[in-house]
């Protein structure tokens, strides 16, 4: 009997242990589960309280299978929390605490999980002898929790290992705000392994991390995304179990210590991308180490010496994860490409960016690496021709970068076959000629393909038109292409950006696009197109850009036109659409419109008084006449307002003094007149901090996210048209009133407009002084006041305007010395004064008349004709008064009665001056 109990209480247990299912846990645990609950405001993503459930088994919750000991809790995400940042910023602000005894009972908790749950601090010591894992990233903490009890041992300052009840192993603090004292804590957990510090914000001194030196039982250490700066500690290098060394995205300088290499044989993962390293590096260092199978050494700023080739070394480990780029490599073997990859064969992901290597396209990489996945070779020098071997499939390659080198070949015309699932090609900035391959159609899994600024020709085939439904982006742009833009017959389903700019595509505009419901940028600039915009424009629904600018199009627009009510950038410039655009264009959203040269007549168009939100207005070398309206000040965002070559009149109105974040105004070219409005010196123009994408607009997607292709002006200075783009437009600003009636004096306020670059107020009649206050303008570079009626001397001042590069006062009534040849006044010529008869010094004629060695005044310059000029000049002046005196002399002596009064006039003027 004795044997059957014990044989069916053996059977129960082992059920029980294959079932995985505990029998039940402690009540003193799930009433701290409860306490817990109660501490996250019985958050929903917990609901403890209403299951009938044993402890082990609630969510979130795991046991021992034999002691049915809670030994994992998962807290993450936890806590009610409103999304956004308004709120998350009213959570940093008011922070929350937890206490730290609701843990206690959990004594064979291993594994802790609280992350992401705003927390601001734990209250008390978190004491669980068996925790081994700690998650409190993506919170507020300052510093680390109390994880052991302070003992009389510590106050003594005995040694780490004599710290009472702490054995974690894995800290994660991920995404807090530590401050530096928070390291302290740390370095006490001698018995962690792992321990992820990044995304922590810190901005210190690499000294800093010495203490983590003491953790010599690390196998992982993540600083990655911090602000830490100066050199990477050499005592690191005793760290000799680390496997996973992360220090990305940092501002480390200095040499990379060579220990780090040869001392940490275990290291299998080593990112010191992204910092500002420099000196010299071997990886020759790397030699003897078999476990490594990631490196990268990307992104350091071209500061970074790379040697791959002496001394002679091999490799003991295989590669899964290689990128080098943005250094100087084989500085002293002419960038050649690393031949210790030859030596690899199981590489996933390989990036050799913008390190001038040379020689031909590596084709061998392909040959040895049939996985490769990501292959990465932009911006350096290889040449000759794009091989691809024949006889391979390599049907894991996602992404081929081969742009910005000098390829010069024909692409394989099988390239297509070999390349099936490829998902990104860009073989842009090249050399590349000949046609496209029609192979590029089995391409099922294409999604963004640039062949851009290459010398393809021919036509776009059907077969890429047709069969890459998954095709996202398509660019094309600057190539010898022509035919049709796209075949009629397409069926690009997924497509969302075309850009086919600068090719020789002729004919309408394809309906084929219609096939691209999704489309949102059509970017068809500088091509051959013809007829008139379609109707059926206005189905594209979600277009938001369109650029047609420098084509053969036609008027008028289709009131379909109307129908594009997502439209951020519009570009019609340099078609015959005139002679007006409908007024019922939509354009609420608008950000960037340009219909500069398109013949357009009429007054300034009343429909733009909607485009509340625009920042760029080009209507420039149209027939617009009539006044500029007043209610062009309610364009509160307008930055760019270019208006040059229209017939506007009338006085420049002061509502312009409205748009406070102007940065450039043109004006010139126009009729004009009256005043300059001294109000302007209460516009920004580059005074104010504008925003990363404010003349951007979402264009696309890259390799790593989102693309903005930014707005380009183009604007007159320094007496050539420049086009500005990207950073160099946010950092321009200029005003051009030249070529107009303006008159009067000019404003001093002007002078207040410090972060002017560029002034152009000449062609017009203004009259006055130059503003002294003129020397304001410390970053103007250009500045023309020439063909006025200016008046008096140039400001000495002006001399300190060191960023002036191009000086004009010529033509005006000035008078006085040149500004002395010092700073940049010692550059300019006599054709920045010349038209100043008044006007003397160096450049033009000395003001010292009296030295005539050296210099004729001009005013003393003749010759034998200005002499015989002169004497019969005074000739007949002296024969005038004799005939003059005589016909008195005779009037008087006839007429007695003037005798009497002339008598009578010389008496008073004799007594009067004797008395």
């Amino acid at each position: 009997m004795k044997c059957l109990l014990l044989g069916m209480w053996t059977w129960v247990l082992l059920v029980l242990m294959e079932s995985g299912r505990s029998i039940g846990c402690l009540e003193e645990e799930r009433n701290a589960l409860l306490n817990i609950e109660a501490a996250f405001n019985w958050s929903y993503a917990l609901s403890w309280h209403n299951s009938h459930d044993d402890c082990c088994g609630l969510q979130r919750v795991e046991c021992d299978n034999t002691t049915s000991r809670i030994t994992q809790l998962d807290l993450s995400r936890a806590r009610h929390r409103i999304s956004g940042p308004f709120f998350r910023e009213r959570e940093r602000s008011r922070p929350w605490v937890i206490d730290a005894t609701l843990f206690l009972p959990l004594e064979e908790l291993q594994v802790l999980d609280l992350s992401g749950n705003s927390l601001s601090d734990l209250n008390g010591t978190l004491h669980l002898k068996k925790l081994k894992r700690l998650d409190l990233s993506g919170n507020y903490l300052q510093r680390v929790p109390s994880l052991y009890k302070q003992t009389s041992m510590e106050a003594q300052n005995l040694s780490f290992s004599q710290l009472e009840g702490v054995n974690l192993e894995v800290l994660d603090l991920k995404g807090n705000n530590l401050v530096n004292d928070a390291l302290t804590g740390i370095t006490r957990i001698t018995s962690l392994k792992a321990l992820n510090i990044s995304y922590c914000e810190w901005d210190a001194s690499s000294k800093l991390l010495e203490g983590l030196c003491g953790l010599r039982n690390l196998e992982e250490l993540d600083i990655s995304y911090n602000h830490f700066w100066g050199a990477l500690p050499p005592c690191l290098c005793n760290l000799t179990s680390l496997r996973r060394f992360d220090v990305y995205n940092n501002n480390f300088s200095g040499a990379i210590p060579s220990c780090l290499l040869y001392n940490l044989k275990s290291l299998e993962y080593i990112k010191f991308s992204g910092n500002a390293f420099e000196g010299s590096l071997s990886l020759a260092s790397l030699a003897s180490n078999s476990n490594l199978e990631k490196l990268y050494l990307n992104g350091n700023r071209n500061l970074l010496e790379v040697n791959t080739e002496e001394p002679t070394w091999f490799p003991s480990f295989q590669l899964k994860a290689f990128y080098l780029s943005n250094c100087v490599l084989n500085k002293d073997a002419n960038g050649i490409i690393p031949s210790f990859l030859k030596e690899q064969h199981g590489l996933r992901r390989l990036g050799l960016s913008h390190n001038g290597m040379t020689g031909n396209f590596p084709s061998w990489l392909l040959d040895n690496n049939v996985n490769l996945e990501y292959l990465q070779l932009k911006g350096n020098n290889l040449s000759g021709a794009f091989h691809l071997p024949s006889n391979l499939t390599l049907v894991n390659m996602s992404l081929l970068d081969v742009s910005a080198n000098h390829i010069d070949s024909e692409l394989p015309s099988w390239i297509g076959s070999i390349l099936l699932n490829l998902v990104n090609l860009n073989l842009s900035n090249n050399l590349l000629k000949g046609r496209i391959p029609s192979s590029m159609g089995n391409m099922k899994r294409l999604s963004t393909l640039d062949l851009s600024n290459n010398g393809f020709i021919g036509e776009i085939p059907e077969t890429l038109a047709n069969n890459c439904t998954s095709l996202y982006q398509l660019k094309l742009s600057s190539n010898k292409l022509q035919g049709q833009m796209l075949p009629r017959n397409s069926h690009l389903s997924s497509l969302q950006f075309l850009y086919l700019e600068n090719n020789r595509f002729t004919g309408d505009i394809s309906p084929g696009i219609l096939n691209s419901p999704h489309l949102t940028v059509l970017d068809v600039n500088n091509n051959s197109l013809s007829g008139t915009l379609p109707n059926w424009v206005g189905d594209i629904q979600y277009l938001s850009v369109l650029t047609l600018s420098s084509n053969l199009l036609g008027g008028p627009l289709p009131l379909s036109f109307c129908n594009l009510s997502n439209l951020l950038l519009l570009d019609l410039s340099s078609n015959n659409i005139g002679p007006n655009i409908p007024p019922c264009a939509n354009v609420s959203v608008i950000k960037f419109l340009h219909l500069a040269n398109d013949m357009l007549t009429g007054h300034f168009p009343d429909f733009l008084s909607r485009a509340s939100l625009i920042v760029t207005l080009d209507l420039r070398h149209n027939s617009l006449s009539g006044e500029i309206p007043n209610w062009i000040g309610s364009l509160l965002n307008l930055k760019v307002l270019l208006m040059q070559g229209n017939n506007f009149e009338g006085l420049i109105p002061l509502d312009l003094c409205l748009l406070k974040n102007m940065t450039i105004l043109d004006l010139s070219n126009n009729s004009l007149s009256g005043k300059i409005p001294p109000c302007l010196k209460d516009l920004t123009f580059g005074n104010n901090r504008i925003s990363p994408n404010s003349y951007a607009t979402l264009h696309g997607w890259g390799d790593s996210g989102q693309v903005y292709v930014l707005e380009e002006v183009s604007f007159r200075t320094k007496d050539r048209v420049e086009s500005y783009k990207g950073n160099i437009l946010k950092l321009m600003s200029g005003i051009d009133l030249s070529q107009n009636n303006l008159t009067s004096f000019i404003p001093p306020e002007v002078g207040h407009l410090s972060e002017l670059r560029a002034l152009n107020l000449s062609h017009n009649h203004l009259i006055g002084p130059i503003p002294k206050t003129f020397s304001n303008l410390k970053n103007v570079e250009s500045l023309d006041l020439s063909y006025n009626s200016l008046t008096g001397p140039i400001p000495p001042q002006l001399t300190e305007l060191c960023a002036l590069s191009k000086f004009r006062v010529g033509h005006n009534n000035l008078s006085g010395r040149t500004p002395d040849r010092k700073n940049q006044f010692g550059t300019f010529d006599e054709a920045s004064y010349e038209g100043n008869p008044l006007l003397c010094g160096t450049p033009l004629m000395s003001c010292d008349y009296s030295n005539h060695e050296q210099e004729t005044p001009p005013s003393l310059n003749h010759t034998k004709e200005d002499d015989s000029w002169r004497e019969t000049f005074l000739w007949s002046f002296a024969g005038s008064y004799v005939v003059a005196f005589l016909g008195v002399v005779l009037f008087l002596y006839l007429n007695s009665y003037y005798q009497c009064v002339l008598f009578e006039l010389v008496c008073k003027l004799i007594r009067s001056f004797l008395q």
